[in-house]
């Protein structure tokens, strides 16, 4: 389970991407990346692959990351 933690080097994100994930969570940050690597790292983060893609719940938010080519998605504000 360990995967998306030993490859945080190798997160990244599209143009695209870090518009959507600006939009999701109302970021006012530019540096999503490492917005998003802050959270994998904390310790209170639950990572848990499913099929092609890792998702990480911290803090209210759910981020997805493509398994294979460390690719954020997408993230959105967990409700409830």
């Amino acid at each position: 389970m360990d995967g998306l933690v030993e490859n945080i080097d190798k997160l990244h994100t599209t143009e695209m991407g870090v518009e959507r994930i600006k939009r999701n969570l109302q970021l006012q940050t530019d540096d999503v990346v490492q917005w998003c690597k802050a959270r994998i790292l904390d310790e209170g983060a639950e990572i848990e692959r499913i099929g092609k893609n890792w998702y990480v719940t911290v803090g209210g938010y759910r981020i997805t990351v493509n398994a294979r080519s460390y690719t954020i998605i997408t993230a959105h504000k967990v409700k409830g």
